[in-house]
């Protein structure tokens, strides 16, 4: 008990430090490093600033090994898709590693929190382990299925909001527009998943990609069936003539797979209805099924 209290100190004493190293009046730092940011060569930012032990000491030591051994646990749960992909489509501000470090995070405060009612509770050493070892993997995985789940929103939105988009850039296209344009204004009249995936389309060709790189790139961040063979349909934009009914053939398609879709739903929540009453019906049956059946039972064995 006294070593438990003891690692519980020390790792309080260590994020007690950390966390005072943020406030000003703890860690003041000297007149020069606070008036850098707003000199005329505030893009030299030199690692002078960073305290010996603070946050971004800590995070620059932590970030690489928490990326590396994030991936590999994420890989051996069944997670083959790159974390960096995943972020990129659901526009998250934060990268890979600064999510990795979170995870790590997360994983260390399950660790000294199981440690914590292990060491209280008094429970036998083979739930000791499985609080030790479970709760940091649970609090990992916890964050990656947000990820994994924000993703699979995202491309779900992207898959409704196709058809009507691929109209709309059809429609555009027929009255004259080029293919730049009609899709700057789609991402700028837009409010949807699209709309923002077309703002960063744009603002990649803006940085000199063509469309048709622009929008492949679209198309293999989103990952979604459909988009791809829209896309293949743009990529015509130089080739066909008269590419605006090619996309609303392809519009009418993406609109019959999401009907599709929804009739899959609606079919499989149709089912989900009938579980709970077939075991509202089953359980009485069997209770009063075996009320009879024991009590012939009963009677053949006095006989």
């Amino acid at each position: 008990m006294s070593r438990a209290a003891f690692f519980l100190c020390c790792v309080a004493f260590v994020g007690l430090l950390l966390v005072l190293s943020e406030l000003r009046w703890f860690a003041r730092r000297p007149i020069a490093q606070r008036l850098r940011p707003y000199a005329h060569d505030a893009r030299h930012r030199t690692s002078e600033s960073i305290g010996l032990l603070s946050v971004e000491s800590f995070r620059d030591v932590v970030a690489p090994l928490a990326h590396s051994v994030g991936a590999r646990i994420a890989s051996a749960f069944g997670v083959n898709e790159e974390l960096a992909v995943r972020l990129h489509r659901i526009h998250s501000p934060i990268d890979p590693t600064e999510f990795r470090v979170r995870q790590s995070a997360w994983a260390f405060a399950g660790f000294v929190a199981a440690a914590a009612v292990a060491a209280s509770l008094h429970v036998a050493l083979i739930l000791a382990l499985l609080f030790l070892l479970g709760a940091p993997v649970l609090a990992f995985l916890i964050l990656e299925q947000q990820i994994a789940a924000r993703s699979t929103r995202w491309q779900r939105r992207l898959f409704l909001e196709l058809p009507v988009v691929a109209e709309q850039l059809a429609m555009l296209l027929g009255a004259g527009y080029s293919m730049a344009a009609a899709l700057s204004r789609l991402a700028q009249r837009g409010s949807g998943a699209c709309a923002q995936d077309l703002a960063r389309v744009c603002a990649r060709m803006r940085q000199g990609l063509s469309d048709t790189d622009a929008l492949n790139e679209w198309a293999v961040t989103a990952d979604v069936s459909t988009l791809h063979r829209l896309v293949n349909v743009l990529a015509l934009n130089r080739q066909a003539a008269d590419l605006s009914k090619l996309i609303t053939d392809e519009a009418r398609s993406a609109r019959r797979d999401a009907h599709r879709d929804l009739i899959e739903t609606i079919e499989r929540r149709t089912q989900m209805v009938w579980i709970p009453v077939t075991v509202a019906a089953l359980v009485p049956g069997v209770i009063f099924m075996a009320i009879p059946f024991i009590n012939a039972l009963s009677l053949f064995a006095g006989s």
